[in-house]
């Protein structure tokens, strides 16, 4: 029952005083009831229990879960904690649908009005319990989880917009039909935002452009939308016929649809992000003052969305932050990422305004929390799991190879180990004149998803690499290429890692074994690569000189902001970059012989002297 208009009237007189809340409660309870005491309207008040003007909503978030059903291994299941002291540690063993799953049940516990939210690729580069499916059991598992609504990220576009339809309405796979029998996929129970993705022609947005969530009369509204730059780092074919519009316009067009439909209180779904200055996952980038710790697109981003949007859940960079940056007007807004793999997730206070219909932007409160594995399990996505686990099983635990130690893909070095041994595979499954004579290979580092772990994921033993941990490392069944590009392209290719869409967030090949360069990070730009250090087998790279580059159709096509690739000519079409991946490590390896780690040595850096 509400409470009479004359104790309403008192107590945001005192409130505005800066009474505490138990003062309230002491007052309240000696005025006449209207059907809550005293205590009931204090705690109400400031806890979101629906008695009161304001009321306290939890904002629970995560992003780029990437399919990550079972507890990620390696690096990809690991965070750094920043200590007080300053120094950091390593933590291990984080992350897990299963985990995740009890950890948001028990954070939703004493609230009552809670909200879900996710900030774009949920789907899509997925380990194959999830991959092999089309990514079906994520779906299963986030509407298990009572996500409320995710923004689409880029990566929900890898088997292109038709198949992104079906994930959200549901229904079996139009080739590969039901994976089990007398089970039709049903789509996801929750709605995917695509504000900013419009069909060319018609100009309308692909999927619903926001969602308000409502209860008990509270509103919330949430804006979706993906990175301008989709279409550079997804398959061309996949995003023929769709247009990705500027974030902060799309945003800020919404944001006054919403405001003319009475939605007051606006959150903003964006799968594009920023670099905190730290890796550590509880680093204050607030420090030494409010967002001066991080960087990227989405300051500029928040500085120009609307004030009327009260908070940016992002994603994309794979970061963990909870910042504040403050919007056009000035006045704070916090901005968070939950990095990926469902290692961490987020929860953040929104108290409303039941009079103004909005959110007090100085109570809102953010944190990013760990998702540890010392928590019971949850026994719906376990039994979730071991079901499609079951139906992969006579694909995922076949042997391809052996190792001999972890062949990581950290993303803290320019050249990675695991991505030295993808590029060797590439070229030398692409390198027979009847498959393409390739001279050398080079390979994205986003493609790169998982590390190869020498511990065992199952029963195969040590060093045994599966099926699975393979289809893991390259789940995009990207198909191998052999093309034609002069040594002026080769280089150019190069200096696009550092310059161009890649100026910012330089985006470093992994080259084949014979292919070796400088990179100089003392200059900007372009000018970072030596173009006198380029080699191949140790003779400089000739600009007037045709050679032929193995690389996967991603890049063919001038993915990931290489456009000079897509000037290739001579193509020839192979295998799939899992299937030369696989044959290279049984040609390479046996248990008696495991493969060594790949050196680092092809690509040498000149790093800035430390201030």
């Amino acid at each position: 029952m509400a409470v009479a208009p004359r104790k309403n009237k008192t107590v945001r007189r005192i409130l505005a005083t800066g009474a505490g809340l138990a003062t309230v409660g002491a007052l309240v309870a000696t005025m006449p009831s209207a059907g809550a005491s005293g205590d009931e309207f204090a705690a109400g008040y400031g806890n979101g229990k629906g008695w009161g003007r304001m009321v306290d909503v939890q904002l629970l978030s995560f992003n780029d879960l990437h399919g990550n059903l079972e507890p990620p291994t390696g690096s990809a299941g690991r965070l750094t904690h920043l200590k007080e002291d300053g120094t950091t540690e390593t933590v291990n063993g984080v992350g897990g649908v299963e985990y995740l799953a009890t950890h948001l049940r028990q954070a939703r516990q004493g609230h009552r009005y809670s909200v879900t939210a996710a900030a774009g690729d949920m789907i899509g580069a997925s380990p194959l319990v999830s991959g092999l499916f089309h990514d079906e059991p994520t779906i299963e598992a986030l509407n298990k989880l009572k996500l409320d609504v995710s923004s689409v990220g880029n990566h929900e576009f890898d088997e292109g917009a038709r198949e992104l339809a079906r994930i959200q309405n549901g229904g079996c796979h139009p080739v590969e039909g039901c994976f089990e029998e007398g089970r039709t996929f049903e789509g996801a129970d929750f709605p995917y935002l695509a504000a900013n993705v419009t069909d060319e022609k018609s100009g309308k947005p692909l999927l619903d452009p926001y969602f308000v969530w409502e209860k008990d009369g509270v509103k919330i509204g949430f804006i979706g939308v993906t990175l301008e730059g989709t279409a550079n780092i997804v398959s061309a074919e996949g995003v023929k016929g769709l247009k990705f519009g500027d974030e902060v316009e799309t945003i800020n067009k919404y944001t006054k649809v919403l405001e003319r439909k009475g939605v007051k209180s606006i959150v903003a779904l964006l799968h594009e992000g920023g670099a905190p200055a730290s890796g550590a996952y509880n680093y204050d980038c607030d420090s030494p003052g409010p967002g001066d710790g991080i960087s990227g697109p989405i300051v500029d981003i928040a500085k120009n969305v609307s004030p009327q949007v009260d908070a940016l859940v992002t994603g994309h960079t794979h970061q963990a932050y909870a910042c504040t940056i403050a919007d056009p007007a000035g006045k704070p807004r916090t901005v968070t990422s939950a990095a990926s793999f469902g290692r961490l997730y987020t929860d953040t206070t929104l108290t409303y305004d039941r009079r103004t219909k909005d959110i007090v932007r100085t109570a809102v409160a953010s944190a990013n929390h760990v998702v540890t594995r010392t928590v019971d399990p949850a026994d719906d996505m376990s039994t979730l799991i071991k079901r499609w686990k079951a139906l992969s099983a006579p694909i995922a635990g076949r042997p391809v190879g052996h190792i001999s130690a972890d062949i990581d893909n950290s993303d803290k070095v320019y050249e990675k180990p695991l991505g030295n041994l993808i590029a060797d595979a590439q070229l030398e499954g692409m390198a027979p004149a009847d498959k393409g004579g390739a001279q050398l290979a080079l390979m994205n580092p986003g493609g790169i998803r998982m590390p190869l772990v020498h511990k065992p994921s199952g029963a195969e033993g040590e060093g045994v690499v599966t099926y699975e941990e393979a289809y893991n490392v390259q789940p995009f069944a990207n198909m191998m290429t052999a093309v034609d590009l002069t040594g002026a392209q080769l280089i150019t290719t190069l200096q696009q890692q550092v310059s161009g869409a890649n100026l910012g967030a330089p985006k470093i090949l992994q080259v084949s074994k014979g292919f070796t360069y400088t990179l100089d990070m003392t200059k900007t730009g372009a000018d970072r690569i030596v173009v006198d250090s380029v080699r191949l087998n140790g003779e400089a790279i000739d600009p007037a000189k045709t050679y032929r580059v193995a690389m996967n159709e991603f890049l063919a096509g001038g993915g990931d902001g290489f456009p000079v690739l897509k000037e290739h000519k001579n193509k020839l079409v192979g295998a799939s970059d899992l299937d030369v991946f696989t044959a290279y490590l049984g040609a390479h390896s046996s248990a008696a012989a495991p493969l060594p780690v790949p050196a680092t040595d092809r690509i040498s850096v000149v790093h800035p002297p430390k201030p």
